[in-house]
């Protein structure tokens, strides 16, 4: 038998580029096995059944030790080892081109060949009798698999996604839509981790008289206007400023960050300092920001610097990119000098934006639109567009059949409900959006583990903190909201988009505003705005947000209750005071936030978070007796212990009776038995009912 296989071998692992699920496994091909006569007839198989030789390309380290457990296992089967090394990329090209040469399959992991030969995959090919007769097998195009897209994670490069081959969600029309009403400003606002940047560098190598672009934006949606390509196409000078960087735990750090990025700019612009057409006095201001030895106000009119010496020198005017303009001032905002960094920024953009003659055009993105602290008062011809309009609605974040499509090419289409779930949900304008950032994670994940499962990318990416800010607000009634949203409805709140960074915690209304225009919240439905009161719809999108909603709470409850006085409460606990202890329990119970649509897990967590913390030994679903008590708090010094079981009763006329199942499967499966016999002299048991924020305990003691 003569099959080729593609795989990495070795210890050094494998790249994006290399992963690729069995194709074979999903072969429409007959599966019954055939005699060596290829006569149909059916037969029983071993591994001496299989003879041939079997093709593996490597491009990593040497192979051989692998070969003898290859020949061991499988007697007949020869295993020819070909390292293809840097020829990878020509010999995957070849296969893209031809769609006729090339292996049959491709894996990961040359221990997936031994996964291979095992499977029914093997089976299916060795159908064809020409197989068996150790002939080469011809070769369909429906058995000859694609190496798996390399996905662009956290790559933010136009050039480098397309030069790289990286699979690229075709956003190019938004250069037409952009060019069909052009503005001196357009401010785009979307939350973080949406492609902003992505897109700012795609109109960079698009519009870039010093780039080349035509090869990166072939079969692009944008290629098939040439009048718009050959009018605007590399025709014109660019200037792109990303401010994602900018930041720090005081401004003369922020600062110094700032004068880094305009540094950089110069650098990548230092042409002009070389020119004789430039203004001298401009010259010597450009070699001192280059240098990072500029005065402040020579930072504040940096970028009309700039501009000014770039028109002279194409003798055109200039495009301004603007990337994460509000980075600086939500930093600042955060680390208590928002005042300072607000005037830097307001210089900075207001000079360059309001009048400027050599400003052809401009587009400036943000997550805020800044519009009362005068960055953009005076801006002739200033168009903002926010999460609520409809202007470039499906340019950031993915579409669903952009979703569609990507999981068809990568081979994952079965995880469109589990992925539609996680990472869909979000209303820009009228258009379904999924989180772009979530979504190729999710799907480099399930490349290297076909079981992976969905998680929360969002963790580390975003400042989660506001909605921490939110809840530790006594002054205002949010909870009954907060548990609204995570039993998955709708509140009606009035939408400030006008925020400014110092006022965000001024009001109820600014903090709804900032978990919607931040991504944390979105509109319920595309009707948006209610016409008789300006109320907008909100909800919580998806898992994945919920799932921060969820954590912040419960660190929010540890903390809070982890800073009460819990010492009654314990001896209530300790002396068996069932009464004592219901009382309190419901008392907190009305004072948390509840999620998980009061789950018994919900009340599980309430529980075990009472006693974290406070010096005691807690355990959840451990074995004794014959069974596992919901939860055991153990006091090792005094020898005591506490069982709880939880139910959770659906009305509050049967919270007795459960609180009396849940004491007698203590009883029937000797939960206490267990812990008497490790040494503890008494242990309380507790039935624990629950119903909405309603509570109820009963208990008895057992000792020694």
């Amino acid at each position: 038998m003569l099959v080729s296989v593609l795989t990495a071998c070795g210890s050094g692992g494998t790249t994006s580029e290399e992963t690729q699920a069995p194709a074979a496994e999903n072969s429409t091909s007959d599966d019954a096995a055939v005699s060596e006569e290829g006569n149909g007839t059916e037969t029983a198989k071993d591994n001496s059944d299989y003879s041939g030789t079997l093709e593996v390309w490597c491009w990593t380290t040497d192979p051989e030790y692998q070969i003898e457990a290859f020949e061991k296992a499988y007697p007949n089967v020869k295993v020819n080892f070909t390292m293809i090394g840097t020829d990878y990329d020509t010999k995957m090209q070849t296969i893209v081109d031809n769609r006729t040469e090339g292996p049959d399959v491709f894996y990961s992991d040359v221990k997936n060949v031994k996964n291979y030969i095992e499977s029914e995959a093997w089976e299916n090919l060795s159908a064809d009798p020409s197989l068996v007769r150790g002939e080469w097998i011809e070769r369909r195009k429906e058995n000859l698999k694609m190496p798996a897209y390399s996905l662009p994670v956290g790559i933010d490069s136009f050039e480098k996604i397309r030069s790289g081959g990286y699979y690229y969600v075709d956003k190019t029309g938004f250069i037409r839509e952009l060019m069909q009403k052009i503005f001196d400003v357009s401010l785009i606002t979307r939350p973080r981790r949406f492609g902003k940047t992505l897109l700012m560098s795609m109109l960079e190598e698009f519009f870039d008289i010093r780039k080349g672009s035509k090869d990166l934006f072939e079969g692009l949606e944008v290629s098939k206007d040439k009048a718009l390509c050959n009018a605007w196409q590399n025709q014109w000078p660019v200037l792109f400023l990303t401010l994602k960087s900018v930041e720090g735990l005081n401004f003369d750090s922020a600062y110094g960050m700032l004068e880094a990025v305009v540094s950089e700019l110069c650098v990548e612009h230092y042409y002009l300092a070389e020119s004789q057409a430039v203004n001298p006095v401009h010259r010597e201001i450009f070699l001192r920001l280059a240098k990072k030895e500029a005065s402040e106000e020579e930072v504040k009119n940096s970028l009309y610097t700039l501009l000014a010496m770039m028109h002279v020198y194409y003798g055109k005017q200039v495009i301004l990119l603007v990337d994460e303009y509000d980075v600086p001032l939500a930093k600042a905002s955060e680390n208590g000098y928002y005042e300072q960094m607000l005037d830097v920024i307001r210089s900075m953009l207001g000079q360059v934006l309001k009048g400027n003659l050599s400003l052809k055009f401009s587009v400036v993105t943000g997550c805020l639109r800044i519009v009362k602290e005068s960055i953009f008062t005076g801006t002739n011809n200033f168009v903002p567009d926010t999460i609520s309009g409809r202007r470039y609605e499906q340019y950031f974040g993915f579409t669903e059949k952009e979703v569609q499509d990507l999981l068809e090419s990568t081979g994952f289409s079965g995880y469109q409900e589990e992925i539609r779930l996680w990472y869909d949900g979000y209303l820009f304008g009228k258009e379904k959006i999924y989180c772009p950032w979530d979504v190729l994670n999710y799907i480099n994940s399930l490349q290297d583990d076909p079981n992976a499962r969905p998680e929360n990318f969002w963790k580390n990416t975003s400042h989660n903190g506001i909605i921490r800010s939110f809840i530790d607000r006594t002054d205002l009634a949010v909870n009954e909201k907060f548990e609204t949203l995570l039993a998955g409805g709708t509140i009606l709140e009035r939408i400030e988009e006008d925020l400014t960074y110092d006022v965000l915690h001024s009001s109820e209304e600014n903090l709804w505003s900032i978990l919607y225009l931040t991504g944390y919240l979105t509109q319920a439905d595309a009707s948006g705005k209610t016409a008789e009161t300006g109320l907008t719809a909100l909800k919580i999108p998806n898992r994945e947000i919920r799932s921060i909603f969820t954590d912040t709470v419960a660190k929010w409850f540890q903390d809070t209750v982890a800073g009460m006085d819990r010492r009654s409460l314990f001896e209530a606990f300790w002396n068996g005071d069932a009464e004592k202890i219901t009382e309190q329990l419901n008392d907190l119970l009305f004072q948390t936030i509840s999620y998980y649509d009061y789950r018994e897990s919900y009340y599980h967590a309430f529980l075990s978070g009472i006693f974290v913390g406070a010096g005691y030994g807690v355990e959840s679903k451990r074995e004794y007796g014959t069974g596992r008590p919901d939860i055991v708090v153990a006091d090792k010094k005094g020898r005591k212990a506490i069982i709880i079981e939880v139910k959770h009763s659906q009305k509050n006329s049967e919270m007795e009776a459960d609180c009396m199942t849940a004491m007698r499967q203590i009883q029937e499966r000797s939960y206490a038995d267990g812990l008497l016999s490790g040494g503890y002299r008494s242990v309380w048991c507790y039935g624990a009912a629950f119903c909405g924020k309603n509570c109820m305990v009963r208990g008895e003691c057992v000792q020694r």
